[in-house]
């Protein structure tokens, strides 16, 4: 069982850059892991995954050259740094773990966290 845990989360002008931090409990080097977001009134959507030995990414085509996904196995913590952050950025952030290596689909994750609120302003 691997339970997860979002930090980073924020308020920021557009135009500037946010760090997410995602915490697991349990050990998650053999995991795929992955960020997802969902805005208001929209169904969740990818934004980037990363493999379990971090040889592969994926990027959302909105976030390409904007933000870039990282992991620390000895630390169980996988990261976000988001730049140049846009209001349609706007939403709540989620981390999720997977068994399917660097996957966009959010049907292949079994494992989530609760979210952390990115809020963009113009």
């Amino acid at each position: 069982q691997v339970q997860l845990v979002e930090s980073g989360g924020g308020l920021v002008q557009a135009g500037g850059s946010l760090k997410l931090s995602c915490a697991a409990s349990g050990r998650i080097s053999t995991y795929g892991m992955g960020w997802f977001r969902q805005a208001p009134g929209l169904e969740r959507e990818f934004v980037a995954a990363i493999s379990w030995s971090a040889s592969s990414t994926n990027y959302a085509d909105s976030v390409k050259g904007r933000f870039a996904i990282s992991r620390v196995n000895a630390k169980n913590t996988v990261y976000l740094q988001m730049n140049s952050l846009k209001p349609e950025d706007t939403a709540v952030y989620y981390c999720a773990a997977t068994q399917w290596s660097a996957s966009t689909r959010v049907a292949e994750y079994n494992y989530w966290g609760q979210g952390t609120q990115v809020t963009v302003s113009s």
